[in-house]
Protein backbone atom coordinates (compact mmCIF):
# COMPACT_ATOMS: atom_id res chain seq x y z
CA UNK A 1 0.00 0.00 0.00
CA UNK A 2 0.95 3.49 -0.82
CA UNK A 3 0.08 5.06 2.58
CA UNK A 4 -0.27 3.93 6.11
CA UNK A 5 -4.33 4.44 6.40
CA UNK A 6 -5.82 0.96 6.79
CA UNK A 7 -7.79 0.17 3.96
CA UNK A 8 -10.81 -2.15 3.95
CA UNK A 9 -11.34 -5.09 1.04
CA UNK A 10 -14.52 -7.76 0.65
CA UNK A 11 -12.94 -11.23 -1.35
CA UNK A 12 -15.30 -13.84 -2.38
CA UNK A 13 -14.44 -17.00 -2.62
CA UNK A 14 -12.01 -16.82 0.37
CA UNK A 15 -11.97 -20.23 0.81
CA UNK A 16 -9.62 -21.54 -1.69
CA UNK A 17 -7.57 -20.99 -4.77
CA UNK A 18 -7.31 -16.80 -6.04
CA UNK A 19 -9.62 -16.25 -3.78
CA UNK A 20 -7.63 -17.89 -0.82
CA UNK A 21 -4.35 -16.20 -2.04
CA UNK A 22 -5.46 -12.49 -2.24
CA UNK A 23 -6.49 -12.52 1.11
CA UNK A 24 -3.32 -13.64 2.13
CA UNK A 25 -1.66 -10.96 -0.01
CA UNK A 26 -3.93 -7.93 0.84
CA UNK A 27 -3.37 -9.04 4.26
CA UNK A 28 0.21 -9.02 4.45
CA UNK A 29 -0.23 -5.64 2.46
CA UNK A 30 -1.66 -4.55 5.27
CA UNK A 31 -5.32 -4.82 4.28
CA UNK A 32 -8.44 -5.68 6.52
CA UNK A 33 -10.18 -8.07 4.72
CA UNK A 34 -13.44 -9.56 5.09
CA UNK A 35 -13.23 -13.38 3.60
CA UNK A 36 -16.47 -14.38 2.21
CA UNK A 37 -17.36 -17.96 0.92
CA UNK A 38 -19.81 -21.05 1.85
CA UNK A 39 -17.22 -23.50 3.59
CA UNK A 40 -16.93 -22.21 7.23
CA UNK A 41 -14.14 -24.23 8.65
CA UNK A 42 -11.62 -23.33 5.63
CA UNK A 43 -12.41 -19.42 6.32
CA UNK A 44 -11.56 -20.18 10.19
CA UNK A 45 -8.18 -21.55 9.24
CA UNK A 46 -7.48 -18.96 6.87
CA UNK A 47 -8.56 -16.71 9.27
CA UNK A 48 -6.54 -18.05 12.30
CA UNK A 49 -3.45 -17.62 9.49
CA UNK A 50 -3.94 -14.48 7.93
CA UNK A 51 -6.04 -12.17 10.63
CA UNK A 52 -9.08 -11.45 8.34
CA UNK A 53 -12.29 -11.41 8.82
CA UNK A 54 -14.26 -14.76 7.75
CA UNK A 55 -18.20 -14.21 7.16
CA UNK A 56 -19.75 -17.47 6.05
CA UNK A 57 -21.67 -16.23 2.90
CA UNK A 58 -23.40 -17.95 -0.39
CA UNK A 59 -23.38 -14.96 -3.02
CA UNK A 60 -25.63 -16.86 -4.97
CA UNK A 61 -28.77 -16.70 -1.99
CA UNK A 62 -30.25 -13.48 -1.04
CA UNK A 63 -30.47 -13.92 1.93
CA UNK A 64 -27.16 -14.95 2.84
CA UNK A 65 -25.59 -12.42 1.10
CA UNK A 66 -27.66 -9.43 2.50
CA UNK A 67 -26.69 -10.51 5.76
CA UNK A 68 -23.22 -10.83 5.08
CA UNK A 69 -22.95 -7.06 3.67
CA UNK A 70 -24.76 -6.25 6.65
CA UNK A 71 -22.02 -7.60 9.28
CA UNK A 72 -19.49 -5.55 6.77
CA UNK A 73 -21.01 -2.80 6.86
CA UNK A 74 -21.70 -2.40 10.70
CA UNK A 75 -18.13 -2.57 10.85
CA UNK A 76 -17.24 0.75 8.55
CA UNK A 77 -16.37 2.22 5.35
CA UNK A 78 -14.98 -0.52 2.33
CA UNK A 79 -12.54 0.38 -0.39
CA UNK A 80 -12.81 -2.63 -2.54
CA UNK A 81 -14.91 -5.38 -3.59
CA UNK A 82 -12.92 -8.18 -5.00
CA UNK A 83 -14.96 -10.89 -7.27
CA UNK A 84 -13.28 -13.86 -6.91
CA UNK A 85 -16.09 -16.61 -6.52
CA UNK A 86 -16.81 -18.58 -9.72
CA UNK A 87 -16.06 -21.80 -11.23
CA UNK A 88 -16.74 -24.18 -14.33
CA UNK A 89 -19.00 -26.95 -14.10
CA UNK A 90 -18.46 -29.50 -17.03
CA UNK A 91 -17.38 -29.62 -20.46
CA UNK A 92 -19.71 -31.15 -22.56
CA UNK A 93 -20.38 -29.86 -26.19
CA UNK A 94 -23.97 -27.73 -26.30
CA UNK A 95 -25.54 -30.41 -28.08
CA UNK A 96 -25.45 -32.54 -24.70
CA UNK A 97 -24.73 -29.54 -21.93
CA UNK A 98 -26.71 -30.58 -18.78
CA UNK A 99 -28.72 -27.08 -18.38
CA UNK A 100 -28.15 -27.68 -14.47
CA UNK A 101 -24.39 -27.21 -15.30
CA UNK A 102 -24.82 -24.01 -16.80
CA UNK A 103 -27.68 -22.67 -14.48
CA UNK A 104 -25.12 -23.44 -11.43
CA UNK A 105 -22.44 -21.43 -13.48
CA UNK A 106 -24.81 -18.61 -14.24
CA UNK A 107 -25.93 -18.15 -10.64
CA UNK A 108 -22.11 -18.38 -9.42
CA UNK A 109 -19.98 -16.23 -11.86
CA UNK A 110 -22.77 -14.08 -13.32
CA UNK A 111 -25.78 -13.55 -10.61
CA UNK A 112 -23.58 -14.29 -7.55
CA UNK A 113 -20.94 -10.87 -8.90
CA UNK A 114 -24.15 -8.96 -9.70
CA UNK A 115 -25.53 -9.61 -6.56
CA UNK A 116 -22.80 -8.37 -4.19
CA UNK A 117 -21.55 -5.78 -6.51
CA UNK A 118 -25.20 -4.19 -6.14
CA UNK A 119 -25.34 -4.15 -2.55
CA UNK A 120 -21.14 -2.78 -1.63
CA UNK A 121 -21.76 -0.74 -4.48
CA UNK A 122 -23.08 2.70 -2.83
CA UNK A 123 -20.68 2.03 0.29
CA UNK A 124 -17.91 1.74 -2.51
CA UNK A 125 -19.00 5.17 -3.98
CA UNK A 126 -18.86 6.94 -1.04
CA UNK A 127 -14.35 5.46 -0.06
CA UNK A 128 -13.84 6.28 -3.73
CA UNK A 129 -13.30 2.68 -3.76
CA UNK A 130 -12.81 -0.38 -6.43
CA UNK A 131 -14.85 -3.21 -7.94
CA UNK A 132 -12.49 -5.98 -8.99
CA UNK A 133 -13.57 -8.81 -10.86
CA UNK A 134 -11.75 -12.14 -11.42
CA UNK A 135 -13.10 -13.03 -14.98
CA UNK A 136 -11.13 -15.44 -17.16
CA UNK A 137 -9.45 -15.74 -20.79
CA UNK A 138 -12.95 -18.05 -21.23
CA UNK A 139 -14.44 -14.77 -21.60
CA UNK A 140 -12.63 -13.77 -24.66
CA UNK A 141 -12.00 -16.84 -26.45
CA UNK A 142 -14.35 -19.51 -26.21
CA UNK A 143 -13.27 -22.91 -26.90
CA UNK A 144 -15.09 -26.52 -27.76
CA UNK A 145 -16.26 -27.97 -24.75
CA UNK A 146 -16.37 -24.66 -22.83
CA UNK A 147 -19.71 -22.93 -24.03
CA UNK A 148 -21.63 -22.72 -20.86
CA UNK A 149 -18.39 -21.18 -18.87
CA UNK A 150 -17.19 -19.42 -21.42
CA UNK A 151 -21.05 -17.75 -22.18
CA UNK A 152 -21.27 -17.17 -18.15
CA UNK A 153 -17.75 -15.29 -18.39
CA UNK A 154 -18.46 -13.46 -21.38
CA UNK A 155 -21.35 -12.57 -19.41
CA UNK A 156 -19.38 -11.20 -16.25
CA UNK A 157 -16.61 -9.67 -18.46
CA UNK A 158 -19.43 -7.19 -20.27
CA UNK A 159 -21.21 -6.78 -16.65
CA UNK A 160 -17.51 -5.29 -15.58
CA UNK A 161 -17.28 -3.50 -18.69
CA UNK A 162 -20.41 -1.57 -18.65
CA UNK A 163 -20.55 -0.59 -15.34
CA UNK A 164 -17.30 0.90 -16.08
CA UNK A 165 -19.26 2.91 -18.57
CA UNK A 166 -22.66 3.62 -15.90
CA UNK A 167 -19.53 4.66 -13.51
CA UNK A 168 -18.09 7.63 -15.28
CA UNK A 169 -18.04 10.80 -13.38
CA UNK A 170 -18.31 8.73 -9.97
CA UNK A 171 -15.62 7.98 -7.84
CA UNK A 172 -15.35 4.44 -8.20
CA UNK A 173 -13.01 2.54 -10.16
CA UNK A 174 -14.11 -0.92 -11.89
CA UNK A 175 -11.42 -3.35 -12.57
CA UNK A 176 -11.42 -7.35 -14.70
CA UNK A 177 -8.22 -9.00 -14.38
CA UNK A 178 -8.72 -11.91 -16.69
CA UNK A 179 -6.40 -15.44 -16.25
CA UNK A 180 -5.44 -17.93 -18.11
CA UNK A 181 -4.12 -21.50 -17.25
CA UNK A 182 -4.20 -21.49 -13.45
CA UNK A 183 -3.30 -24.28 -11.62
CA UNK A 184 -5.16 -24.34 -8.18
CA UNK A 185 -6.04 -27.93 -5.51
CA UNK A 186 -9.97 -27.36 -6.71
CA UNK A 187 -10.83 -25.38 -10.15
CA UNK A 188 -10.73 -28.76 -12.71
CA UNK A 189 -11.08 -31.05 -10.14
CA UNK A 190 -14.56 -29.41 -9.73
CA UNK A 191 -15.47 -29.53 -13.35
CA UNK A 192 -14.76 -32.61 -14.10
CA UNK A 193 -16.71 -33.48 -11.05
CA UNK A 194 -14.26 -34.79 -8.83
CA UNK A 195 -12.26 -37.20 -11.75
CA UNK A 196 -8.59 -36.41 -10.82
CA UNK A 197 -7.51 -38.09 -13.72
CA UNK A 198 -9.06 -35.50 -16.20
CA UNK A 199 -8.32 -32.73 -14.06
CA UNK A 200 -4.53 -33.96 -14.06
CA UNK A 201 -4.72 -33.68 -17.80
CA UNK A 202 -5.67 -29.90 -18.31
CA UNK A 203 -1.90 -29.18 -16.76
CA UNK A 204 -0.02 -32.12 -18.11
CA UNK A 205 3.20 -31.26 -19.26
CA UNK A 206 2.50 -27.53 -19.32
CA UNK A 207 5.92 -26.09 -17.84
CA UNK A 208 4.72 -23.41 -14.95
CA UNK A 209 1.13 -23.41 -15.07
CA UNK A 210 0.10 -19.95 -13.15
CA UNK A 211 -0.63 -20.11 -9.43
CA UNK A 212 -3.02 -18.34 -7.74
CA UNK A 213 -0.61 -16.29 -6.12
CA UNK A 214 0.31 -14.47 -9.10
CA UNK A 215 -3.39 -13.43 -10.03
CA UNK A 216 -3.31 -12.36 -6.31
CA UNK A 217 -0.18 -10.14 -7.36
CA UNK A 218 -2.41 -8.44 -9.82
CA UNK A 219 -5.12 -7.52 -7.42
CA UNK A 220 -2.73 -6.39 -5.00
CA UNK A 221 -1.16 -4.01 -7.68
CA UNK A 222 -4.24 -2.91 -9.58
CA UNK A 223 -5.82 -1.62 -6.40
CA UNK A 224 -2.21 -0.24 -5.22
CA UNK A 225 -2.56 2.41 -7.73
CA UNK A 226 -3.76 5.79 -6.86
CA UNK A 227 -7.73 5.94 -6.85
CA UNK A 228 -7.71 8.30 -10.08
CA UNK A 229 -6.05 5.05 -12.29
CA UNK A 230 -8.50 2.70 -13.46
CA UNK A 231 -6.83 -0.63 -14.73
CA UNK A 232 -9.21 -1.23 -16.67
CA UNK A 233 -8.41 -4.93 -17.96
CA UNK A 234 -5.21 -7.26 -17.12
CA UNK A 235 -5.16 -10.53 -19.31
CA UNK A 236 -2.65 -12.53 -17.67
CA UNK A 237 -1.12 -16.07 -19.11
CA UNK A 238 1.42 -18.29 -18.37
CA UNK A 239 4.45 -18.14 -21.07
CA UNK A 240 3.76 -21.58 -21.94
CA UNK A 241 0.03 -20.49 -23.26
CA UNK A 242 -0.73 -18.38 -26.58
CA UNK A 243 -4.38 -19.11 -25.99
CA UNK A 244 -6.44 -21.98 -24.94
CA UNK A 245 -5.78 -23.94 -28.09
CA UNK A 246 -1.93 -22.90 -28.17
CA UNK A 247 -0.39 -24.76 -25.15
CA UNK A 248 3.22 -25.88 -25.09
CA UNK A 249 3.46 -28.85 -23.22
CA UNK A 250 6.29 -30.87 -22.84
CA UNK A 251 6.48 -34.15 -24.65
Amino acid sequence: MTNNVVKTAVVTGASSGIGAATVRTLTTEGWKVFALARREERLASLAAETGCTPVVADITDEDSTTAAVRTILAAGPVKALVNCAGGAVGKDPVATANLDDWRAMYELNVLGTLRITQKLLPALKESAGSVLVISSTAGIEPYEGGAGYCASKFAERVMARVLRLEMIGEPIRVIDIAPGMVKTDEFSVKRFHGDESKAAAVYAGVPDPLKAEDIAECVRWALDQPDTVDVDSIVVRPRAEGSYTKVFRNA
